[in-house]
């Protein structure tokens, strides 16, 4: 079977993905990332039927967000990291991966899927089933911030600590890494979509303005920090007014967004600092010198490097494109898929 298996590797497109709240990125071993798309899926309502014959996914449906009539729905088949739609989250994979794997190629891949370090046995076993019914040959599992590491250059594999955090859209993962093992580690559920809430609350709370996520987002993106800028921004934001029901338009400034925004931030601070009390003292010592690395999208909200450096004490590194860290570790595994196959969760079908 081992044999077998092997000859066939030669051959399958192998793949992995870095299945996010937000986003899906797939990578394909020797080429690199090859699928950036919004992990977003449009149905009929009340049905699991994928519009345009199964390829209403990604870029096509996330337009429809929020803009969708009676009879449509854009789903996000993840929340907080973690499959809450299965036969959606099927339907999204089983076209992502015939995007990349084309009709041409008979022999099914192998993926390496990326997935949050505190999900439970019952939350893994789900994304190995959608994997494997959307078309995976066999599927492995990895923890995000090991994914995000390796994909960071951090060097885990030595004896010495390599701390990550990762924001994603639904989770921030915190975890100090060495000997290639997650030394101690920290999962909240709080991440992009929580500070794109917090918009739209502050929002609805102050100007009686109704705004929907795509905006929340463009809001936290264009003028959102979390700390004070030397030059505070403002913008224009249009949305439907809660009294009269018409829509209007309102100018809000960097500095009310920020104060929106204190809530997400200090719940991210606290598990970064909860992990670092749960360290050994050696590995605490090590990142005194080694500092704290940072990736995923809550990474480039202005000044969350300095806030995390003002509360640790240690010096804070954004990692060279921090949005695909976590895809280019999970082809890093997917290049040493026979060394280190026998250390990763996986499904137990063969070939």
């Amino acid at each position: 079977m081992k044999f077998i298996d092997a000859i066939l590797g030669r051959f399958s497109m192998d793949m992995g993905i870095d299945l996010g709240t937000c986003n899906t990125l797939v990578c394909v071993r020797g080429k690199g990332i090859v699928l950036n798309e919004p992990s977003v899926v449009a149905v009929r309502k009340g049905t699991n039927q994928v519009l345009n014959n199964g390829e209403a996914v990604g870029l096509i449906a996330r337009e429809m967000l929020g803009k969708t009539p009676g009879s449509i729905s854009a789903i996000r088949p993840l929340k907080d990291g973690v499959i809450s739609d299965f036969e959606i989250t099927e339907a999204m994979l089983s076209y992502f991966i015939r995007k990349v794997h084309g009709r041409g190629n008979l022999i099914r891949p192998r993926v390496v899927i990326a997935v949050p370090s505190g999900i439970t046995a019952v939350e893994r076993r789900a994304v190995i089933d959608s994997a494997e019914r959307a078309g995976a040959r066999k599927v492995y599992l990895v923890d995000e911030p090991m994914a995000a590491g390796i994909g960071a250059g951090l060097p885990i594999t030595d004896p010495t600590a390599s701390m990550i955090v990762d924001t994603g859209g639904g989770t921030t993962e915190v975890a100090i890494m060495s000997l290639a093992d997650i030394a101690t580690c920290e999962s909240i559920r709080v991440g992009g979509d929580d500070m794109d809430e917090a918009v739209i609350n502050h929002l609805k709370r102050t100007y009686n303005l109704l705004v929907g996520e795509p905006r929340a987002e463009k809001v936290k993106i264009q003028i959102g920090s979390a700390v004070p800028l030397e030059e505070e921004l403002t913008m224009e934001v249009s949305g439907r007014d809660t009294i009269s029901g018409l829509p209007r338009k309102i100018v809000i400034t960097s500095e009310e967004i920020r104060e929106a925004l204190k809530e997400p931030v200090a719940a991210i601070i606290d598990a970064v600092t909860r992990t670092l009390e749960k360290a050994d003292p050696e590995l605490a010592a090590d990142l005194i010198e080694n500092g704290i690395h940072i990736c995923g999208g809550g990474s480039l909200l202005r000044g969350m490097d300095t806030v995390l450096a003002n509360a640790t004490g240690l010096k804070v590194i954004r990692v060279e494109d921090p949005l695909t860290a976590v895809a280019r570790g999970t082809s890093v595994y997917l290049e040493n898929l026979e060394l280190w196959k026998d250390t990763m969760e996986h499904s137990d079908s063969g070939w």
